[in-house]
């Protein structure tokens, strides 16, 4: 049977299905040789190519739906690669053969928590879509004076320069002072929301955590930089929340306490090692040049006025050294 080619490109993990309208747009997009429109249904025995490199397409019988959880730090950015140089959430998953791991939403730099991936661009496509209403669920903590009518205000709406928005739910935590924890959810993920919306009261917000997705809350043995594939159950809990088929099949093994724990110490190990490689690029040519001894300058006589330079005629004269005084001639 066939299908319209955005989906088929998304589950196939070449990007959303949104992304992948773009690219048909742009004419990166072929169908057996010949530029695709949008519109195209295509069936697993065409020849689809994206900017010239073949996708191997698989129906949706064939297809395994993978999510990863991911452990995003602060300071990496959720795009594949960035022209500053700065680190992307992409560079620590594990590498996969014929498909590609596609970010359900995003988080700010500024901004930690559960990210989740997918192979399945569909399934990305309608856990991001507002439509869904998927909850999204933060810590926040927030620098101000912070009054009930503000909090009021967070729960029936606020004007941001994208329309208005408000907090489904807003919950505060223990705690006195100008700096104070919240939970905050919300139901659709725009950019730098959660931040906007404090600031709309004239609050700023210090650190922001996301703390859960749906109903998947983030891992609390998963370090930050880390990773963890769902197995077959949460997986069509969230195709099930978003109106799709169940999955039959899962590469996640079962493992023991004992597996499990060898497994987290390695991915700490791992993220350590790269956190340093992070902060000490140059570490390795450092390295190479601590075996080097610098060539030591040839140390020249200090000159003076008022001396003649000791040229090896004469060993120089120690401190405090008293000259013989020259004898006198009795005769």
């Amino acid at each position: 049977m066939s299908e319209k080619l955005q989906k088929v490109l998304a589950r196939a993990g070449v990007g959303s299905r949104r992304e992948m309208e773009e690219w048909i747009s742009r004419g990166r997009v072929t169908v057996d040789g010949k530029p695709a429109v949008l519109g195209d249904r295509v069936d697993t025995t065409q020849a689809i190519r994206v900017d010239g490199h073949p996708v191997l397409v698989a129906s949706e019988e064939q297809h395994i739906c993978r999510v990863l959880a991911y452990h995003k730090p602060e300071g990496e950015i959720c795009s594949r690669t960035d022209p500053e140089g700065r680190p992307t959430v992409f560079a620590r998953l594990p590498k996969i053969r014929g498909a590609r791991w596609i970010a359900i939403g995003r988080l700010d730099i500024n901004t930690s928590g559960l990210l989740l991936f997918t192979t399945d661009g569909e399934l990305a496509n309608r856990l991001m879509h507002p439509k869904f209403e998927v909850e999204r669920e933060y810590a926040v903590r927030v620098f101000g004076e912070i009054n009930d009518a503000m909090i009021q205000r967070l729960r029936t709406g606020v004007e941001l320069e994208d329309g208005k928005a408000n907090f489904k739910k807003i919950k505060a935590l223990p705690g006195e002072g100008i700096n104070r924890w919240f939970h905050v959810v919300l139901t659709e993920g725009r950019n730098r929301e959660v931040r906007r919306m404090w600031e709309s009261q004239g609050a700023v917000v210090s650190r922001l955590i996301r703390v859960r997705y749906g109903d998947l809350l983030l891992p609390k043995h998963l370090p930050a930089g880390g990773y963890a594939e769902y197995p077959l159950d949460e997986v069509n809990y969230l195709r099930k929340l978003v109106h799709l088929g169940a999955e039959n099949e899962t590469l996640v093994k079962a493992e023991d306490r004992t597996e499990r724990r060898r497994r987290m110490a390695s991915m700490k190990r791992a993220v350590r090692k790269h956190q340093i490689a992070e902060k000490t690029p140059g570490k390795a040519e450092g390295k190479a040049t601590k075996t080097e001894r610098p060539v030591k300058s040839e140390k020249r006589p200090a000159a003076s006025d008022n001396k003649p330079s000791n040229n090896g005629t004469k060993p120089a004269r120690k401190p405090g050294h008293k000259p013989k005084q020259p004898t006198r001639n009795r005769g």
